[in-house]
């Protein structure tokens, strides 16, 4: 960044922040909602999990659902631990909430628990077995990997750089899930795969909040985000409804 360009023209152009030292208050504050949100989400879906692991019908899936735990804890770990420079009480983030609560299963999707707790929306709700825990974990890994394509570009580079390791881990649990359905699928269990897909699809959809958010235009013009809400919605729908076709299933409409 030369002297005579100030930081919101260096970060509209592209520039990039790499320590808490140089990074303004109204960046830091946004920076801070973004990793919190994906702490908590990693945090709740790891305790999610945690709950389905000897539901799983095989010794295979067994291994895979804790797979997915505990990489699913390390990824917010290396997350958290970013937070920890800018003052984030890194020591009793892991017992700030009560991780694996959920909402009544009959909830109407968007719904939150309480506004400290900054996990997305769709880990507010229950899994129900084996079947629900692999359509929900395909579902919501499609979303994750659209999301993550927008923070492998954020303008704060260490950040950036965690979600890089990040990124293929997340990519490998949604395979994961994909080998689960078509298991199931293979197994005649195509009609309760199909019902847990109705029930998922609106939930994570609202995870996607809001077409239109008035923080959006300041967020790209920080770096932080280079697309809308609608933006990423739709790339999800488009993925996940193919993902669906391939698997011979039906977007709920």
């Amino acid at each position: 960044m030369t002297d005579t360009m100030d930081i919101a023209e260096y970060l509209a152009k592209g520039g990039r922040l790499t320590n808490p030292a140089n990074v303004p208050t109204r960046y830091r504050a946004e920076l801070m909602k973004i990793m919190a949100t994906f702490v908590d989400s990693e945090l709740a879906g790891a305790a999610g999990f945690a709950d389905v692991i000897n539901a799983g019908p095989g010794i295979k899936e067994r291994i895979a659902a804790a797979r997915i735990v505990l990489e699913k804890t390390d990824n917010a770990d290396k997350v958290l631990k970013l937070m920890g420079q800018f003052g984030a009480n890194t020591d009793r983030y892991a017992n700030h909430h009560p991780w694996s609560d959920r909402l009544a299963r009959d909830t109407a999707p968007g719904a939150q628990r309480n506004e400290h707790d900054m996990r997305l929306s769709v880990l507010n709700y229950p899994l129900d077995g084996w079947t629900d825990a692999v359509v929900m974990n395909m579902l919501m890994g499609i979303a994750v990997g659209v999301q993550l394509a927008e923070f492998l570009t954020s303008s704060y580079q260490p950040f950036a750089e965690a979600i890089r390791e990040v990124e293929p881990r997340e990519k490998r649990h949604t395979e994961l899930a994909v080998e689960g359905i078509e298991k199931l699928i293979a197994q005649g269990e195509t009609a309760a795969v199909q019902d847990s897909v109705s029930y998922w699809w609106p939930r994570v959809s609202e995870s996607f909040g809001t077409g239109v958010s008035p923080r959006s235009d300041a967020l790209k013009a920080m770096g932080l985000r280079s697309k809308s809400n609608a933006d990423l919605h739709t790339e999800w729908m488009t993925a996940a409804a193919a993902q669906l076709d391939k698997l011979g299933l039906t977007r709920p409409t």
